[in-house]
């Protein structure tokens, strides 16, 4: 939204059978495919799969399905930029289990960077506490300390953010990792490669006029509005349901 002021974007979020990040692979899949024909159905120029989970297993289900619209993803976006800013060539990445299992960032790097080393840590707790709210809570710093131990002891310059919640840690995060590691946060890096993307294209959109945002999601839970505005720092307005 504040890369591309002009685009209108359809955000879709699978509210009802979140979490993703301790499911099956053929169960992502399966939601994909069905989150994918929707946002099709939309008439929508360019698909981002926005959630690293499912990128990690299902990407290539979208781009299938998308047939000649161009799909990014968070992962490609985030491994280019933490092949790019790696002094040490040495890059943390944390993500939930099923992106950290499916080693999808350590394959992106190593395809960017043979000599790459990539530590990978799943941090399941950080999800829920993030939802919370507690972003800098006593708990959620001692979590952070531990699942990152193990990480930092390799001596990383890089840490690659693999979660979309993670973001909202940003702060707490660097006061664990110290300042000789920078953060690498995919979300920023995405909307980069989608404004290249679409100019590059010719789809980029050039008309004045204020940009529409549609909400979409399969339930609607008390806190989906909370959250969404905390994550977004703005109203969300209008949630559409979609009944599934």
């Amino acid at each position: 939204m504040e890369r591309l002021p002009l685009e209108h974007i359809v955000y879709f979020g699978d509210t009802a059978r979140v979490p993703y990040g301790v499911k099956s692979v053929a169960t992502i899949r399966h939601f994909t495919e069905q989150i994918t024909d929707f946002l099709l159905q939309q008439d929508v120029k360019m698909l981002i799969v926005a959630c690293n989970t499912m990128a990690a297993v299902a990407a290539e289900t979208v781009r299938q399905r998308a047939g000649s619209i161009p799909v990014l993803d968070v992962i490609e976006a985030g491994a280019q930029a933490a092949v790019a800013q790696s002094r040490s060539r040495g890059i943390g990445v944390i993500g939930t289990p099923t992106t950290v299992n499916s080693n999808a960032y350590a394959r992106r790097i190593h395809a960017l960077d043979s000599g790459a080393r990539v530590y990978s840590q799943a941090c399941p707790l950080f999800v829920p506490l993030v939802e919370e709210g507690w972003l800098d809570h006593p708990v959620t710093r001692l979590t952070a300390q531990e699942y990152l131990k193990p990480v930092l002891a390799e001596e990383v310059d890089s840490l690659v953010l693999g979660c979309t919640h993670y973001p909202l840690l940003k702060p707490l995060l660097r006061d664990v990792v110290g300042p000789g590691v920078r953060l690498v946060d995919s979300a920023l890096t995405t909307a980069e490669l989608a404004a290249a993307k679409l100019h590059a294209l010719g789809l980029a959109n050039t008309h004045p006029g204020e940009a529409t945002y549609r909400f979409v999601v399969t339930d609607v839970p008390l806190r989906f509005q909370t959250i969404g505005e905390r994550f977004l720092g703005r109203s969300l307005g209008e949630v559409e349901k979609l009944d599934w």
